[in-house]
């Protein structure tokens, strides 16, 4: 089969290798569209340095060919890839925290990835997709799957407002679920494209400033008029984090979906005198937040696939990622 290897930073090899073969407990997917995510542009780019060369990705959507001893699902079963295994042994995972699991198994990350024609996963990890749902729309369960567990990670409720800043694929989806279940919802990003995608849904957009003390300012005066509940920081850029920290209004929570590696600054004493709570979010709760998705996918609450931006095959690997990594394109997606 055909496999994408990232073998250093920049740099993409196409290489023929034997079709993996399923474990006891496995399906064997294949692969029929994989989309490209934040985090596989951050690797190729070098940002996180792998140990050898590794088939990235984990976005991956296809069809079961062969199941491994001990499995009864169907061939030629649509099925999505949920690429984070947690161990299930450790104490974090033993209190529901599996997303937070250090022994966890990633896809395209320690794990052979989905830039390949072939995979095979466990069968737990391994999501039926009805009929209802669209190929386009079944591709990008996985970031759906993030956007709905950040959603839902903070206290506002439908008929609040929300403020989004960063419109990247996450950004975007958050945007679309909250607009769709009734929030009111103010966005910021510095894209234009991405900000008319935005506000083609519904989603307010607040004016963009360079001057950190003047943006950091007119937020603040927006976030309040609004009564914003909850501001979810997607860029993942340690400025926008800094920034929403000092704009956040009194009672409001702040909820951390961009992973930033760089250190951000906020001022402790505003945080504990305005009541401000900081919320991680990160990826999803197993199985909860996945079948969530695929059950607001399913009954046409959500459609998702408004995101993929680009199409195009797995010999122009390369070049998709050279392209991701300009910022423009909201979500590319490899067919195979």
């Amino acid at each position: 089969m055909k496999a994408a290897f990232l073998v250093q930073p920049n740099q993409i090899q196409i290489i023929e290798i034997p079709i993996p073969e399923p474990k006891a407990g496995e399906v064997r997917i294949q692969l029929k569209k994989v989309g490209l995510c934040g985090s596989d542009i951050h690797l190729f780019l070098g940002h996180r340095l792998l140990e050898k060369p590794t088939i990235i990705g984990h976005e991956g959507f296809g069809i079961i060919d062969k199941t491994g001893e001990g499995v009864h699902r169907t061939i030629g079963e649509r099925v999505a890839v949920e690429p984070n295994i947690p161990c299930k042994q450790c104490d974090h995972c033993l209190r529901g925290n599996g997303r937070i699991c250090s022994n966890k198994r990633v896809i395209g990350l320690t794990e052979p990835g989905c830039f390949a024609e072939y995979i095979c996963v466990p069968q737990e990890f391994c999501w039926h997709i009805p009929d209802e749902i669209s190929d386009a729309d079944a591709v990008v369960i996985e970031p759906m799957a993030v956007a709905v567990h950040a959603l839902f990670s903070s206290k506002a409720k439908p008929g609040d407002t929300i403020a989004i800043v960063g419109l990247g694929a996450i950004g975007l989806l958050i945007t679309h679920l909250a607009l769709v279940l009734g929030y009111q919802v103010l966005v910021t990003e510095i894209n234009t494209s991405k900000l008319k995608m935005a506000t083609d849904l519904g989603a307010i957009p607040l004016p963009i400033n360079e001057d950190f003390n003047t943006q950091c300012e007119m937020l603040a005066h927006a976030y309040e008029k609004h009564n914003v509940v909850a501001i979810y920081e997607c860029a993942g850029i340690a400025k926008t984090a800094s920034l929403v920290a000092a704009s956040a209004s009194r009672g409001s929570e702040i909820v951390i979906v961009g992973l930033s590696e760089k250190e951000a600054n906020f001022q402790p004493l505003k945080i504990a005198r305005e009541g401000i709570t900081i919320v991680p979010s990160l990826i999803y709760d197993h199985p909860f937040d996945y079948r969530r998705t695929i059950q607001l996918i399913k009954t046409k609450v959500i459609q998702p696939s408004f995101i993929i931006s680009n199409n195009t095959e797995i010999d122009n690997l390369q070049y998709a990622l050279q392209l991701a990594a300009k910022g423009d394109e909201s979500k590319i997606i490899l067919c195979l």
